[in-house]
Protein backbone atom coordinates (compact mmCIF):
# COMPACT_ATOMS: atom_id res chain seq x y z
CA UNK A 1 0.00 0.00 0.00
CA UNK A 2 1.35 3.42 -0.95
CA UNK A 3 2.19 6.10 1.60
CA UNK A 4 -0.37 8.35 -0.13
CA UNK A 5 -3.11 5.78 0.53
CA UNK A 6 -2.02 5.42 4.15
CA UNK A 7 -2.12 9.18 4.65
CA UNK A 8 -5.61 9.35 3.09
CA UNK A 9 -6.82 6.61 5.42
CA UNK A 10 -5.28 8.38 8.38
CA UNK A 11 -7.41 11.45 7.77
CA UNK A 12 -10.73 9.67 8.53
CA UNK A 13 -12.63 12.39 6.68
CA UNK A 14 -16.00 10.61 6.50
CA UNK A 15 -18.21 8.65 8.88
CA UNK A 16 -17.80 5.44 6.79
CA UNK A 17 -14.00 5.89 6.98
CA UNK A 18 -14.16 6.17 10.77
CA UNK A 19 -16.38 3.11 11.17
CA UNK A 20 -14.39 1.07 8.67
CA UNK A 21 -11.11 1.92 10.37
CA UNK A 22 -12.59 1.26 13.83
CA UNK A 23 -13.76 -2.16 12.60
CA UNK A 24 -10.33 -2.83 11.08
CA UNK A 25 -8.71 -1.89 14.39
CA UNK A 26 -11.06 -4.22 16.32
CA UNK A 27 -10.31 -7.17 14.03
CA UNK A 28 -6.57 -6.48 14.18
CA UNK A 29 -6.67 -6.25 17.98
CA UNK A 30 -8.61 -9.51 18.25
CA UNK A 31 -5.88 -11.26 16.26
CA UNK A 32 -3.32 -9.33 18.31
CA UNK A 33 -4.88 -11.00 21.35
CA UNK A 34 -4.07 -14.38 19.79
CA UNK A 35 -0.44 -13.29 19.57
CA UNK A 36 -0.51 -12.24 23.23
CA UNK A 37 -2.12 -15.59 24.08
CA UNK A 38 0.75 -17.42 22.36
CA UNK A 39 3.42 -15.48 24.27
CA UNK A 40 1.74 -16.44 27.56
CA UNK A 41 0.90 -20.00 26.46
CA UNK A 42 4.61 -20.59 25.79
CA UNK A 43 4.88 -21.00 29.56
CA UNK A 44 8.33 -19.46 30.00
CA UNK A 45 7.30 -16.11 31.43
CA UNK A 46 5.08 -13.37 30.07
CA UNK A 47 5.75 -9.93 28.60
CA UNK A 48 6.23 -7.20 31.25
CA UNK A 49 2.70 -5.74 31.14
CA UNK A 50 1.24 -9.25 30.96
CA UNK A 51 3.20 -10.23 34.06
CA UNK A 52 1.32 -7.42 35.81
CA UNK A 53 -2.05 -8.40 34.33
CA UNK A 54 -1.55 -12.05 35.24
CA UNK A 55 -0.41 -11.06 38.73
CA UNK A 56 -3.63 -9.10 39.22
CA UNK A 57 -5.61 -12.01 37.79
CA UNK A 58 -4.03 -14.44 40.25
CA UNK A 59 -4.30 -12.12 43.25
CA UNK A 60 -7.94 -11.16 42.75
CA UNK A 61 -9.19 -14.38 41.15
CA UNK A 62 -10.34 -12.67 37.96
CA UNK A 63 -9.84 -13.45 34.28
CA UNK A 64 -6.77 -12.12 32.50
CA UNK A 65 -8.99 -10.06 30.23
CA UNK A 66 -10.76 -8.41 33.15
CA UNK A 67 -7.43 -7.48 34.71
CA UNK A 68 -6.14 -6.23 31.36
CA UNK A 69 -9.21 -4.04 30.82
CA UNK A 70 -8.85 -2.58 34.32
CA UNK A 71 -5.19 -1.75 33.77
CA UNK A 72 -5.80 -0.33 30.28
CA UNK A 73 -8.65 1.90 31.43
CA UNK A 74 -6.56 3.11 34.37
CA UNK A 75 -3.72 3.99 32.01
CA UNK A 76 -6.21 5.70 29.68
CA UNK A 77 -7.36 7.83 32.60
CA UNK A 78 -3.72 8.78 33.29
CA UNK A 79 -3.28 9.61 29.58
CA UNK A 80 -6.29 11.91 29.78
CA UNK A 81 -4.88 13.56 32.92
CA UNK A 82 -1.62 14.09 31.02
CA UNK A 83 -3.70 15.77 28.28
CA UNK A 84 -2.52 13.34 25.62
CA UNK A 85 -4.76 12.88 22.54
CA UNK A 86 -7.20 9.99 22.93
CA UNK A 87 -8.67 8.17 19.90
CA UNK A 88 -11.58 5.75 19.50
CA UNK A 89 -9.28 2.79 18.87
CA UNK A 90 -7.65 3.24 22.27
CA UNK A 91 -10.93 2.20 23.93
CA UNK A 92 -11.24 -0.69 21.49
CA UNK A 93 -7.71 -1.71 22.43
CA UNK A 94 -8.54 -1.53 26.14
CA UNK A 95 -11.39 -4.04 25.77
CA UNK A 96 -10.75 -6.30 22.78
CA UNK A 97 -7.20 -7.59 23.39
CA UNK A 98 -7.82 -8.83 26.94
CA UNK A 99 -11.10 -10.54 26.09
CA UNK A 100 -9.56 -12.04 22.96
CA UNK A 101 -6.91 -13.67 25.18
CA UNK A 102 -9.67 -14.99 27.47
CA UNK A 103 -11.43 -16.46 24.42
CA UNK A 104 -8.35 -18.32 23.20
CA UNK A 105 -7.61 -19.51 26.73
CA UNK A 106 -11.18 -20.85 26.92
CA UNK A 107 -11.04 -22.83 23.67
CA UNK A 108 -7.46 -24.12 24.28
CA UNK A 109 -6.58 -23.57 20.64
CA UNK A 110 -2.86 -24.44 20.96
CA UNK A 111 -1.43 -27.62 22.57
CA UNK A 112 0.83 -27.29 25.59
CA UNK A 113 4.51 -26.70 24.81
CA UNK A 114 6.63 -29.75 25.70
CA UNK A 115 10.12 -28.27 25.49
CA UNK A 116 12.02 -25.02 25.87
CA UNK A 117 12.62 -24.90 22.10
CA UNK A 118 8.91 -25.27 21.30
CA UNK A 119 8.08 -22.63 23.93
CA UNK A 120 10.52 -20.15 22.40
CA UNK A 121 9.17 -20.84 18.89
CA UNK A 122 5.57 -20.32 20.05
CA UNK A 123 6.57 -17.10 21.82
CA UNK A 124 8.35 -15.74 18.74
CA UNK A 125 5.36 -16.60 16.53
CA UNK A 126 3.20 -14.69 18.98
CA UNK A 127 5.49 -11.66 18.79
CA UNK A 128 5.42 -11.75 14.98
CA UNK A 129 1.60 -11.81 15.04
CA UNK A 130 1.62 -8.88 17.47
CA UNK A 131 3.99 -6.95 15.19
CA UNK A 132 1.87 -7.35 12.05
CA UNK A 133 -1.42 -6.65 13.81
CA UNK A 134 0.14 -3.48 15.25
CA UNK A 135 0.56 -2.34 11.65
CA UNK A 136 -3.16 -2.81 10.96
CA UNK A 137 -4.15 -1.19 14.24
CA UNK A 138 -1.93 1.84 13.68
CA UNK A 139 -3.05 2.14 10.05
CA UNK A 140 -6.60 2.75 11.33
CA UNK A 141 -5.16 6.03 12.69
CA UNK A 142 -7.67 6.33 15.51
CA UNK A 143 -5.15 6.49 18.33
CA UNK A 144 -2.15 4.54 19.63
CA UNK A 145 -2.36 2.05 22.49
CA UNK A 146 -2.87 3.36 26.05
CA UNK A 147 0.60 2.22 27.13
CA UNK A 148 2.34 3.76 24.11
CA UNK A 149 0.47 6.99 24.75
CA UNK A 150 1.57 6.92 28.39
CA UNK A 151 5.17 6.42 27.30
CA UNK A 152 4.97 9.44 24.98
CA UNK A 153 3.22 11.52 27.63
CA UNK A 154 5.86 10.77 30.24
CA UNK A 155 8.64 11.50 27.76
CA UNK A 156 7.11 14.93 27.05
CA UNK A 157 7.40 15.74 30.75
CA UNK A 158 10.81 14.16 31.31
CA UNK A 159 12.51 16.08 28.54
CA UNK A 160 16.07 15.27 29.61
CA UNK A 161 15.46 11.53 29.96
CA UNK A 162 15.87 9.39 26.80
CA UNK A 163 12.66 7.65 25.77
CA UNK A 164 14.46 4.31 26.03
CA UNK A 165 15.07 4.87 29.74
CA UNK A 166 11.46 5.95 30.24
CA UNK A 167 10.34 2.73 28.54
CA UNK A 168 12.68 0.62 30.66
CA UNK A 169 11.34 2.33 33.78
CA UNK A 170 7.73 1.58 32.83
CA UNK A 171 8.42 -2.04 31.86
CA UNK A 172 10.54 -2.66 34.96
CA UNK A 173 7.84 -1.23 37.22
CA UNK A 174 5.13 -3.35 35.58
CA UNK A 175 7.29 -6.48 35.79
CA UNK A 176 8.24 -5.96 39.43
CA UNK A 177 4.68 -5.19 40.50
CA UNK A 178 3.42 -8.22 38.56
CA UNK A 179 6.09 -10.48 40.04
CA UNK A 180 5.17 -9.39 43.58
CA UNK A 181 1.55 -10.23 42.76
CA UNK A 182 2.52 -13.70 41.56
CA UNK A 183 2.81 -13.04 37.82
CA UNK A 184 5.04 -15.36 35.73
CA UNK A 185 8.55 -13.98 35.17
CA UNK A 186 11.07 -16.03 33.20
CA UNK A 187 13.25 -16.16 30.13
CA UNK A 188 10.18 -15.34 28.07
CA UNK A 189 9.89 -12.00 29.85
CA UNK A 190 13.40 -11.13 28.68
CA UNK A 191 12.68 -12.36 25.15
CA UNK A 192 9.55 -10.18 24.95
CA UNK A 193 11.29 -7.13 26.38
CA UNK A 194 14.24 -7.42 23.97
CA UNK A 195 12.53 -8.72 20.82
CA UNK A 196 9.07 -7.17 20.64
CA UNK A 197 10.29 -3.77 19.42
CA UNK A 198 12.71 -5.12 16.77
CA UNK A 199 10.12 -7.65 15.51
CA UNK A 200 7.53 -4.88 15.15
CA UNK A 201 10.07 -2.79 13.22
CA UNK A 202 10.78 -5.80 10.99
CA UNK A 203 7.05 -6.18 10.31
CA UNK A 204 6.68 -2.49 9.48
CA UNK A 205 9.73 -2.55 7.19
CA UNK A 206 8.48 -5.64 5.34
CA UNK A 207 5.24 -3.76 4.60
CA UNK A 208 7.03 -0.47 3.75
CA UNK A 209 5.05 1.16 6.54
CA UNK A 210 6.25 4.36 8.18
CA UNK A 211 4.26 4.96 11.36
CA UNK A 212 5.41 8.58 11.47
CA UNK A 213 3.29 9.35 8.38
CA UNK A 214 0.07 8.50 10.22
CA UNK A 215 -1.88 11.34 11.80
CA UNK A 216 -4.04 9.81 14.50
CA UNK A 217 -7.52 11.25 14.92
CA UNK A 218 -8.64 12.16 18.44
CA UNK A 219 -12.16 11.51 19.73
CA UNK A 220 -13.15 15.21 19.53
CA UNK A 221 -12.01 15.23 15.89
CA UNK A 222 -14.00 12.06 15.14
CA UNK A 223 -17.08 13.58 16.77
CA UNK A 224 -16.72 16.73 14.69
CA UNK A 225 -16.65 14.64 11.50
CA UNK A 226 -19.75 12.71 12.58
CA UNK A 227 -21.69 15.81 13.63
CA UNK A 228 -20.71 17.69 10.47
CA UNK A 229 -21.81 14.81 8.22
CA UNK A 230 -25.08 14.41 10.15
CA UNK A 231 -25.92 18.11 9.86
Amino acid sequence: MSHERLIRLSQNRTVPDIFLNAFMAAVALFVNGFGVYLTMHAGIGAAPWDVFNLGLSKTFGILYGTASIGVSLTILFIDIMLKEPIGLAMFIDAVVVGKSVDFFNYIHVVPECKSLISSIVVMLIGLVIIGYTQFLYMKASLGCGPRDTLLVGLKRRLKKVPIGLVSIGLLSTATLAGFLLGGPVGIGTIICALCQGPIMQMAFKSLSFDATLIKHQSIPESIRVMVHKAA
